[in-house]
């Protein structure tokens, strides 16, 4: 065999251990970078395709396949290892770091409802990105065999490489929801990855520079490669606001990903609209509508509620209505999202609508996981206000389930009262019956009722106690919406929204996330 190029002219013992400890680095590189392209391409199906299990389960999927096909095709790679592997690093750099700009993108000039090509995109370039990650590790446990075959055998190989592969996975996995999308955005994020694949690619070039046949015009695209994303990094805030402002189809006035969602606050002519991942959440004007639908049947059906508890409901238009009631001592806020509270707390536009509740002295408010929280806590409260999100995930699911509905029974006082907001009973109407035989399965009688909102349409919710709901006959001064006269028509369900038999959504099973998706799937 012909003797190896050396690497360039520093000592002998100094360099190999540099280049070997650079590679080992670029394993721990190759690893993050890899596993950032991956989740954005998971969390863009899921934000722009709708929240959904399926989205990041086919994502995630597709790309473990493409990285299998490209470590089958790295056994072609015969020649020039070094070279190639300087390839692939640019190729996955430019590429990958530019998916989530570029998903965005065709996602904005796309017509409504014109979802496919979108899909044949998102795919396409996690399989293309997939088959060059799936490249990179194979070559480079067969560079570092061969320039220091001495130091290593097959097993102590392996497990060097995959510990340093899988540090990096970790490292990502952790900051991912942490601190890069909250931070940078999903944009900026994978183009700073791209740089980091770029940079592996130029500490190559420089180490191996010797063995190279054209390195000269490596050294060219490794340039033209990070000048293209850095320019693009350059102008991801405007590329970012472009795309958004085209699919919200309004004044953009907030935006800001949190750890645990992407909050977007658009202003038009018809006034103010929050959006959570993409999701509709109020619009101010008719969210009247929904939250004295929400609040009033089970705050009057009480008499007089002093101690309240709201579950979700971050914007503070449900503690609004609540302290409508002058029996109201005290009411507890558990929000996951402190950016919510805190967003809806100190905006004055923001906190105009929900009438300053938030600043109430009778509120207290906790940043913390519903289930968790009502697992740690034992108060007992007259009224629960749950205002989740729909169940379009097994994460919000689980606050569908019997379990959770059991912590809820357990801090109803005797003659108090829950309400849940349960989605459609005329889009997702198994959905809606769903959640009320789960309410059923844990021993609360339940009082289904719906109450139309232009933004949403006919919308659901499901009064749950351990006594019979006795229909209230006054309410607070005010109201635009609720009433005693038009409750009646509240409780009662035409043919197309009536009862159907459905099964009970457990943890174990989570029945209504996949009835759910189903359901609100045909819409979309």
């Amino acid at each position: 065999m012909a003797p190896q190029a050396p690497l360039d002219n520093a000592s002998p013992r100094a360099r190999p251990a540099l280049a070997e400890l650079l590679l080992l680095a670029s394993v721990f590189l190759i690893a993050a970078c890899g596993l950032v392209y991956e989740l954005a391409a998971g969390a863009l199906a899921s934000y722009l395709l709708g929240d959904s299990v399926l989205q990041f389960s086919t994502v995630i999927g597709v790309y473990l396949f493409a990285m299998g096909l490209g470590s089958w095709l790295s056994r072609f790679v015969e020649r020039q290892l070094v070279a190639v592997f300087l390839q692939v690093e640019l190729l996955v750099g430019v590429i990958g770091g530019l998916m989530p700009a570029a998903l965005f993108a065709v996602n904005s000039l796309l017509p409504p409802g014109s979802a496919l090509p979108f899909r044949v995109l998102l795919y396409a370039l996690v399989l293309l990105v997939g088959t060059l990650v799936g490249l990179e590790i194979p070559l480079v446990m067969r560079i570092l065999k061969r320039h220091f075959s001495h130091r290593y055998g097959l097993k102590d190989l392996v497990s060097q490489v995959l510990t340093f592969d899988y540090l990096g996975a970790l490292l990502v996995a952790l900051a991912f929801p942490l601190v890069l999308v909250p931070q940078l955005g999903l944009v900026r994020t994978g183009l700073a990855f791209g740089l980091l694949n770029v940079a592996v690619a130029v500490w190559s070039l420089k180490l191996f520079r010797a063995e190279l046949r054209l390195p000269r015009a490596l050294a060219g695209a490794c340039a033209f490669a990070a000048l293209l994303l850095l320019g693009a990094l350059a102008g991801a805030e405007r590329l970012t606001s472009w795309s958004e402002e085209r699919f919200y189809g309004e004044h953009i006035v907030f935006k800001q990903s949190s750890a645990y969602q992407r909050i977007v606050v658009t202003e038009g002519g018809g006034g103010t609209r929050l959006f959570l991942n993409g999701n509709l959440q109020f619009h101010s004007r008719d969210e009247y509508r929904y939250h004295e639908a929400l609040v009033h049947p089970a705050m009057a059906a009480q008499g007089a509620p002093r101690r309240v508890l709201v579950l979700g409901g971050g914007d503070g238009m449900a503690v609004r209505e609540i302290l409508k009631y002058p029996s109201v001592q005290q009411v507890t806020l558990v929000e996951l999202d402190p950016l919510m509270t805190g967003l809806f707390s100190s905006n004055p536009k923001l906190a105009a609508l929900n009438g300053h509740s938030l600043s109430s002295p009778k509120l207290t408010i906790v940043n913390a996981d519903a289930f968790g929280w009502l697992e740690q806590h034992d108060g007992v409260f007259d009224v629960i206000v749950i205002d989740f999100p729909d169940p379009s995930n097994f994460a919000l699911g689980k606050l569908y389930t019997t379990s959770f509905y059991e912590l809820v029974d357990q801090h109803l006082s005797a003659s108090g009262y829950a309400v849940v907001q349960t989605t459609s009973p005329l889009i997702a109407r198994r959905s809606f019956w769903t959640v009320v035989g789960t309410l059923e399965a844990v021993g609360l009688r339940t009082t289904p009722y719906h109450a139309h909102v232009p933004s949403f349409g006919e919308w659901g919710f499901v009064l749950a106690s351990r006594r019979p709901f006795r229909r209230p006959t006054q309410f607070p001064d005010g109201l635009r919406f609720v009433s005693a006269g038009s409750l009646p028509a509240l409780l009662d369900f035409p043919p197309d929204m009536a009862r159907l038999p459905t099964e009970v959504n457990r943890l174990s099973n989570q029945v209504l996330v996949q009835e759910f998706e189903a359901e609100w799937g045909k819409v979309h």
